[in-house]
């Protein structure tokens, strides 16, 4: 049973994720901590109509003491472990050290009952990172979870692939006697089964809003580049295919192949900035194209002298040569396969390696950088950027959330926040293996 009221914190607090959660279940945050002043802003616009809720900007230089409480939630920042960052873990001394804080505050605080931490995908894949945040959690008397849990959004039936780690922790003394047996939380304790479901074929429509402000329509720069890819694909049959397409490998104004890969070194070994070649551990010169590339190069040189007609003749009527043409546009990946006739009936991003289009069944992760997932709207026939709220539904956010007021600064903070819906589901399974009060206090 889900005590009503109870307290808890709310540690990086992005933009409210946690809070959602929480408040779903009843609880009352009286602290919360974000060091970004625009995710401030959105946070008070939405939740802080209480005044005695306190607040830090910064959790390594706390200016205020923090009410006791029963929960902590924290998702803490995950530049350290993320593959787009150093993934240097705790070695970072500028992020990796504030799981510590975390820790300092539960030795403040010896009345928390329950830890809900979350972190991205790649803390699980080092086990030296697991081991330095189980022996602390478990060091200061919690049970948790015997392993990082890895769970996506579209493992409860919400259409977007975002897997992340979840860390889940009891106090001992408040743990259910019935539970929990063997001095851990293990995933079949959680009984999450029962929330599990598959999304169907095609998740667009779950989440399209009917009344879309022009301006997420696409330049007409970019329709140009993806009826370009589209007409690529229909001509090239990749969905057979299904390998990245880089214009840079076609080799074009190259008669001879031998003459295109002598001009970009196909054979050539790496240099250091002198000039030396560069070696491997074993005393082997390091290839300038190792084999995957030289595979790549070769897949896309036959590719063009296969079409060779067609692509120039597309290369001229889509100007894809032009300088306006940034080598992201010269990029193309099909991940559909035959599951999609064309470009409309996926889900298409521009990432840095290039147009990419997605089967619909799940859109890809919600990043806190600019690369909106791009749809084709057949109500109003046109490509579009999905709007934020239409993104604060694949992070399962309250309806009547308010964002920020620039959409790139919302889709930023979306990208960063946790899915409020597994919050809740994990936090409902967790708090129903525990108890509110100490097991040798009586209830009232």
């Amino acid at each position: 049973m889900i005590k009503k009221n109870f307290k808890y914190i709310d540690l990086f607090a992005g933009i409210g994720g946690f809070h959602q959660a929480m408040r779903r279940h009843g609880g009352r945050c009286v602290y919360f901590c974000e060091k970004n002043p625009n995710c401030v802003d959105v946070y008070n616009t939405n939740f802080n109509n209480d005044q005695h809720l306190v607040f830090d900007s910064d959790i390594k230089d706390r200016k205020n003491i923090i009410p006791p409480f029963d929960v902590l939630c924290a998702g803490f920042p995950c530049q350290s472990f993320s593959k787009a960052g150093r993934r240097e873990g705790f070695a970072d001394v500028e992020r990796g050290d504030l799981f510590f804080n975390i820790c300092d505050i539960l030795d403040e605080h010896p009345e928390v009952k329950f830890v809900i931490l979350e972190n991205v995908r790649n803390l699980a894949d080092n086990q030296a990172n697991w081991d330095v945040i189980k022996k602390e959690l478990m060091s200061r008397d919690f049970i948790i979870t015997e392993e990082p849990l890895i769970l996506s959004p579209h493992n409860f039936g919400i259409p977007q692939i975002r897997e992340r780690v979840y860390i889940l922790g009891i106090k001992k003394q408040f743990k259910n006697e019935r539970t929990l047996t063997n001095g851990y939380i293990h995933k079949e304790d959680l009984n999450l089964e029962e929330f599990m479901c598959v999304c169907h074929s095609n998740s667009i429509p779950d989440i399209l809003e009917s009344d879309v402000d022009k301006k997420y329509y696409l330049s007409n720069d970019l329709v140009h580049i993806l009826d370009a890819w589209s007409e690529f694909k229909e001509r090239t049959n990749l969905g057979i295919i299904g390998k990245p397409i880089w214009m840079s490998c076609f080799g074009i104004g190259f008669e001879s192949t031998d003459e295109f890969y002598k001009q970009i070194g196909y054979d050539d070994i790496k240099k250091d900035k002198n000039g030396n070649p560069l070696y491997d551990e074993k005393g082997k010169p390091i290839p300038l194209y190792p084999r995957w590339k030289k595979n790549f190069v070769d897949f896309n040189r036959n590719l063009y002298l296969t079409h060779r007609q067609f692509i120039d003749d597309w290369i001229v009527r889509f100007h894809m040569m032009d300088k306006s043409k940034t080598k992201l546009h010269q990029k193309f990946e099909w991940n559909c396969g035959i599951d999609c006739e064309n470009i409309k009936n996926g889900i298409i991003q521009i990432r840095q390696s290039g147009v990419r289009v997605k089967r619909p069944n799940f859109f890809p992760s919600l990043v806190a950088m600019k690369n909106t997932p791009i749809i084709w709207d057949v109500q109003n026939n046109c490509y579009r950027y999905i709007t934020p709220f239409e993104a604060a539904k694949l992070q399962s956010f309250d309806d009547d959330f308010v964002f920020h007021e620039n959409d790139n600064e919302a889709y930023r903070q979306l990208g960063n926040s946790v899915n409020v819906r597994i919050i809740e589901i994990l936090a409902e399974r967790l708090f129903n293996l525990g108890r509110w009060r100490k097991q040798y206090e009586k209830k009232n």
